[in-house]
């Protein structure tokens, strides 16, 4: 049985990896990771590592590693249809169905997200280079420094209002995409689709997994209609259904019970 990509992704952010690895292993903290004795040796110092936000298991006395996926196949002998049966069932999600339909809904939903992270990569980019200093200049002066802006992959949004659009066009990205995932401005009086952010420090908007669905933008100029800005709802984004920094916060919501939510990027 083939698993959509989405349904598989649902499942390891719906479950973390330590929580399925302390079933066969005793796990015990180490920094940002949970160590343990290795499952596939026998080994007297911990060489097993598991690390929640990366979603993976790591040993280094077998030299093996993997997901949640791999652990039960590797553990406990299953085949990978029913390795995802297990977890779905712990998970409490139900089994999808294959449908000619669902796979081409699949590979649109793997379109829109290539095109997001293109548009992502070109946004950081652009923050590095001579027009992008105004934006770098705002986020020094709010406190946010170099390692911040990679870590969340701030960038920046040049105000040629047909940036983004060439950019991913001379990737391939057809202007239909860029529409769809929320990058272009479209209407009946809008003879020709134009970038959506323009001179605007960019904040990439991610699911529970790290891909990205959308974006936030802040003005730099005083004068403008919106201060901030968002993607509009698309296939991928549900502003309602979403909290900015999520994959990044779970692992340390799950740990201590407790989410701390706040209006805004910064």
């Amino acid at each position: 049985m083939r698993f959509a990509p989405s349904f598989l992704e649902e499942l390891k952010a719906r479950l973390p990896v330590s929580e399925v690895v302390r079933r066969k292993v005793k796990l015990m903290k180490a920094g940002r990771e949970w160590r343990g004795l290795s499952p596939f040796t026998s080994e007297k110092t911990p060489s097993f590592f598991v690390n929640d936000q990366k979603m993976a298991w790591f040993d280094f006395s077998s030299g093996r590693n993997g997901n949640i996926f791999d652990f039960l196949i590797a553990t406990e002998g299953l085949s990978f249809p029913e390795a995802v049966e297990r977890l779905a069932a712990d998970a409490g999600l139900p089994l999808p169905k294959n449908s000619p339909q669902t796979e081409e809904q699949e590979k649109h939903r793997a379109g829109l997200h290539e095109v997001l992270e293109l548009a992502a990569r070109f946004f950081e980019a652009e923050l590095t280079r001579d027009r992008g200093a105004k934006a770098r200049g705002y986020l020094i002066q709010r406190g946010l420094g170099l390692e911040i802006q990679k870590r969340f992959r701030l960038g920046y949004a040049p105000g040629d209002k047909f940036a983004l659009r060439d950019a991913l066009a001379a990737r391939g990205a057809s202007a239909e995409t860029l529409a769809e995932a929320g990058l272009l401005v479209t209407g009946e009086d809008i003879a020709v689709p134009y970038d959506r952010f323009r001179d605007r420090v960019m904040f990439p908007i991610c699911d529970r997994s790290g891909r990205v669905v959308a974006f936030g933008g802040r003005a730099l100029e005083k004068d403008v209609h919106a201060k901030y800005l968002n993607s509009p709802e698309t296939p991928l984004f549900h502003k309602g259904g979403m909290l900015y920094n999520h994959h990044n916060a779970r692992k340390a919501a799950h740990e201590k019970g407790t989410v701390i939510a706040v209006e805004g990027y910064v």
